[in-house]
């Protein structure tokens, strides 16, 4: 395998498993089937484009994507989303439908044409023999680092222990002074900023416009079926077989193969292993 190949799969590899891990945690711990999730990736990656247009230095955009994605994604939980946890056909009906207005509400504002935007880090860096682009090298060891220090606080938060306690048992949880209200909210709010993160991540590798978060949504649930819902371990596990199948068929062949073939994978774990490969029990 060359250098250049190993890094892109790195960099698909990581880039996935970010974008999954929103559609893990509301699917996961709130049985919420967020179809929308695509778009709140799709969100994120507009926040460039909103700062530039408006004249604002780049720092803005972290600041800008995540109180956007924010706002939005605490408006749906308060007036749609709470009223469907566990409820995973309805929710599946009601956030096909929030995924269509929103992509007809940006549509509306930026049109339907492609937008591009510049990494915030120009240049490349020689790395295992290979030039490749600084800024996906950066972005790489941020995500290995945000996955390590997620993982810490998920084995040693209370606030982790809690939402555990509630996807186990919501009515013990609630009867012995959990907020599971406050819980769920916090835990949407939170699952649609990572997606929203990882949009503004792509941003300066991508073409951005209102119809990508299809693409993004599909390819999360795969890695999701592959690897199953239980564990951090389990999504690095489906985005890693995901991606490194669909990055090296389409490297050897073309797209269209590999995307042939995550579908037939996802299709075999379904029927073979529905839990996928890390899921535990619930």
């Amino acid at each position: 395998m060359s250098s250049v190949l190993f890094l892109n799969l790195a960099w698909q590899i990581s880039t996935l498993a970010l974008v999954a891990l929103g559609l893990a945690i509301v699917f996961g711990k709130l049985r919420i089937m967020n179809m929308a999730h695509g778009e709140f990736v799709m969100i994120g990656a507009y926040a460039p484009v909103i700062t530039s247009s408006m004249g604002l230095p780049g720092w803005l955009q972290v600041p800008v994507c995540l109180l956007t994605v924010a706002l939005v994604a605490f408006a749906l939980e308060r007036t749609i989303i709470r009223h469907l946890y566990g409820r995973v056909f309805d929710s599946l009906l009601a956030t096909w439908g929030i995924a269509i207005l929103l992509r007809e509400a940006v549509e509306l504002i930026f049109g339907r044409g492609y937008q591009s935007v510049s990494p915030p880090i120009s240049g490349t860096l020689s790395v295992i023999g290979a030039d490749y682009p600084a800024y996906r090298i950066a972005v790489i060891i941020g995500i290995i680092v945000g996955f390590v220090a997620l993982y810490w606080w998920n084995t040693r938060s209370k606030v982790a222990t809690r939402i555990k306690a509630m996807v186990g048992n919501p009515d013990l949880a609630e009867a012995i002074g959990i907020n599971t209200a406050r819980l769920s909210a916090g835990a949407f709010v939170f699952g649609c900023c990572t997606a929203g993160l990882a949009g503004l991540i792509l941003a300066p590798t991508i073409r951005i416009e209102p119809m990508m978060g299809l693409d993004y949504l599909i390819r999360s649930f795969f890695a999701l079926v592959v690897g199953g819902l239980g564990s951090l371990e389990g999504l690095g596990i489906g985005a890693g077989i995901i991606a490194g199948t669909q990055s090296v068929l389409g490297a050897a062949a073309n797209q269209t193969y590999g995307y042939l073939a995550v579908l037939t994978l996802s299709i075999l774990f379904l029927w073979l292993k529905p839990d996928g490969i890390g899921s535990s029990s619930r």
